[in-house]
């Protein structure tokens, strides 16, 4: 299997005794990127898309607005390599359910035989309001 961007494939191994991570060797000088076409042991913690997209020749334009989007991204979440990526609740598992919501757990915790009509009423409004938030 290949793919990109899964994080949740960098813990496979931790529960597969047959699972294997590898990453496509590459050599790096400033902004250049060189694919070496040959396969490394472990993950990687870089994407090279905007570099693939590059080479493929997709317009200078279209790879500048790239890098500035990528910037920007970078810059609100800032990720420490090694740890774990932040839970985003409305991203799909790629091996299992979906992460649940908070607002579904919220409900599922609710003792609506302890509840007035009045209560009831009002926290699923509040809920309802969160959950397109």
């Amino acid at each position: 299997m290949f793919a990109t961007h899964y994080h949740e494939l960098m813990q496979l191994p931790e529960e597969l005794a047959h699972a294997r991570n590898l990453n496509v060797a590459v050599r790096e000088t400033g902004d250049q990127v060189v694919f070496l076409h040959r396969l490394e042991a472990g993950g990687t913690d870089r994407s090279y898309g905007i570099h693939v997209a590059q080479l493929a020749g997709l317009p200078d334009a279209v790879v500048r607005r790239a890098r500035a989007v990528l910037k920007k991204l970078e810059g609100e979440h800032r990720m420490v390599p090694g740890t774990p990526s932040p839970e985003d609740p409305s991203q799909l598992g790629l091996f299992g359910e979906a992460r649940p919501h908070p607002v579904m757990e919220e409900l599922k915790g609710m003792d609506l035989d302890r509840m007035t009509p009045l209560e009831a009423l009002t926290r699923l409004a509040d809920l309802k309001r969160r959950s397109e938030a």
